[in-house]
């Protein structure tokens, strides 16, 4: 069950996207390690962008479990995890988090369809 409302992850969707498709965003594949130092990197150069200070603003909001569900979902929607795992998903997604949650999300070119997809998986869809 989601504690994390779904129109702020449809929020995310959203803002994501429209980040994404900017022409000067260029993401590289993610390191074989698991810190997110690299995540900071690819953003740094984009600190000024309305949409990443809106996901950094709407992620600070969140409550620790919220943030680890939103993490979660874009590893459930990716496939890393299955429904039935969403709590161990949920678990080591508590266990990772940083300060640098949204930069973590955004530095995945398709974070947008990976939130999309985890949580129709829960049964909920974006409105268009």
């Amino acid at each position: 069950m989601l504690s994390i409302n779904p129109e702020t992850v449809c929020f995310i969707i959203l803002r994501a996207r429209d980040f994404q498709a900017k022409e000067a965003v260029e993401i590289p594949e993610p390191p074989l390690s698991t810190g997110d130092h690299w995540a900071l990197q690819v953003l740094a150069d984009h600190n000024e962008d309305l949409d990443l200070a809106e996901v950094r603003s709407v992620v600070a909001d969140l409550e620790p479990d919220q943030e680890a569900q939103l993490v979660a979902l874009m590893w459930l929607g990716r496939g890393d995890y299955t429904l039935e795992e969403w709590d161990a998903a949920v678990g080591e997604a508590r266990d990772s988090l940083t300060d640098h949650t949204a930069e973590y999300l955004l530095a995945h070119p398709l974070v947008a369809d990976f939130l999309e997809e985890g949580l129709d998986l829960h049964g909920y869809r974006c409105e268009e």
